[in-house]
């Protein structure tokens, strides 16, 4: 009997039953919903670590970050994240809405000096809130923050009001669409939408600078130089790819019957498509696809994944975060042959990334990875990714394996001795209408 059936029989014989006997308490009562708090003082560990953050290393330039990816992570493997966890990024909050990096005094007003706001960990910090609920208030705070520093080119910089570039106009994009805001109709007064911005880093056929990057059409730049000439750029064709398909960081992934969309190259041609500002003809669906080409032909060059370009870096480091990008990226757009590779050389890889197997952002990447492309988000190759999520930080409040204990225990883990009860009940039943009906008859 599958599972639909067995609740539906369940339902009914409940149904029957309730007439003749006094009403059984739920064994399982629903959660209850979080709600916002206020920051309070830091609790802290034995290892002198913020209770509630993932992660051991010092959190002073990623704890934002980190925790976020965490909590997306954790949503995105149907697990609830611990309530403490999400008082700890709510917690990070300043007045105004916006997260910085880090601040190890919460209690305190942020200083612009000491704590800057930064728009990158406020939107990845919305993404997350708005993912595990209950955070409403922190959520719409958020928003309004970052549509305040907006800047006329409908794009955002690192800092507020800084010059615009692709990762961080990405991810506000991503936050705009994680809560429900059309990104399109989100502008500075007079000024361009986001997709505008976004649009403009986008190595097209005419754009400055392509001349320099043979093989670079589709590719999206960081920011343009001083001289207004772009160069590809790997993390931020991964964001942008992403954004222009309107998605964040939780897309949905394909459905199990779904196909492959192969990845199609931007083709310059001589004449009216070499003109400056160009641009990929067909809108930014069109544009998210040349980016996804150029994605797919640079990590197919390097064997499945990028090479770092941090300085200091080897050209063989491999860039595991920004594969791990690309591979999302790659899945949402439906191109899942591409991703597929990439994420295999994840899979094959990750103890490589994470060494220390306590990095949540690394770890929360890999399970953002493997949901993408529509494989089980808890583990990769053979790898347990939530149970090693799990020992950076608090446990979940519930695991993906509750839910499904509580759906049997609904219906499918019920005894047949209790359906043999049940039918001699119901049998008892008409058994006593009958008999009355008869005595009524009598003469």
């Amino acid at each position: 009997m599958s599972p639909r059936r067995r609740r539906a029989t369940v339902l009914t014989a409940a149904t029957v039953l309730s007439a003749a006997a006094a009403p059984v308490a739920s064994a399982a009562a629903p959660a209850a919903p979080v709600t916002s708090v206020a920051a309070s003082p830091a609790r802290t560990t034995a290892s002198g670590l913020p209770e509630g953050l993932y992660g051991t290393a010092d959190p002073k330039y990623d704890g934002v970050w980190r925790q976020s990816m965490a909590l997306l992570a954790l949503d995105g493997a149907k697990a609830v994240p611990a309530r403490k966890a999400v008082d700890w990024l709510t917690g990070q909050q300043c007045a105004d809405g916006s997260f910085a990096a880090y601040r190890a005094e919460p209690g305190k007003k942020c200083d612009p000096d000491d704590t800057p706001a930064d728009i990158n960990a406020t939107a990845l910090a919305v993404q997350a809130l708005a993912a595990v609920g209950g955070r409403s208030d922190a959520v719409r705070e958020g928003l309004e923050w970052l549509a305040s520093v907006q800047n006329k080119d409908g794009g955002w910089g690192f800092g507020p009001h800084a010059d615009s570039d692709a990762n961080s106009t990405s991810l506000v994009i991503g936050a705009l669409h994680a809560t429900g805001r059309n990104p399109a109709e989100t502008t500075a007064e007079g000024g361009e939408s986001p997709y505008d911005a976004l649009l403009s880093f986008q190595l097209t056929c005419g754009s400055e600078g392509i001349e320099d990057a043979p093989g670079a059409q589709g590719a999206f730049a960081y920011q343009p130089d001083k001289k207004g000439r772009l160069a590809p750029n790997n993390d931020a064709t991964a964001a942008a790819v992403l954004a222009a398909l309107g998605e964040g960081a939780l897309p949905e992934p394909p459905a199990e019957d779904a196909g492959n969309t192969p990845v199609t190259p931007l083709k310059c041609a001589s004449g009216a498509d070499q003109e400056k500002g160009k641009g990929v003809p067909g809108g930014r669906k069109a544009a998210a696809g040349a980016g996804a080409a150029h994605l797919a032909a640079t990590l197919k060059k390097n064997g499945g994944h990028f090479t770092s370009v941090a300085p200091g870096s080897s050209d063989e480091q491999p860039d595991y975060a920004n594969t791990a990008d690309a591979v999302v990226a790659l899945a949402a757009g439906g191109h899942r042959d591409a991703a597929a590779t990439s994420l295999s050389w994840l899979a094959d890889n990750l103890d490589k990334w994470d060494k220390s197997r306590k990095d949540p952002a690394a770890i929360g990447s890999l399970m953002l990875a493997s949901r993408a492309t529509g494989g089980d988000p808890t583990e990769l190759g053979g790898t347990d990714l939530l149970s090693r999520l799990n020992r950076t930080g608090p446990k979940p409040a519930k695991m993906p394996e509750d839910e499904a204990a509580e759906q049997q225990d609904s219906g499918a883990g019920i005894p047949i001795w209790a359906f043999v009860l049940i039918g001699l009940a119901v049998g008892a039943g008409f058994g006593i209408l009958l008999s009355g009906r008869r005595k009524r008859q009598q003469p």
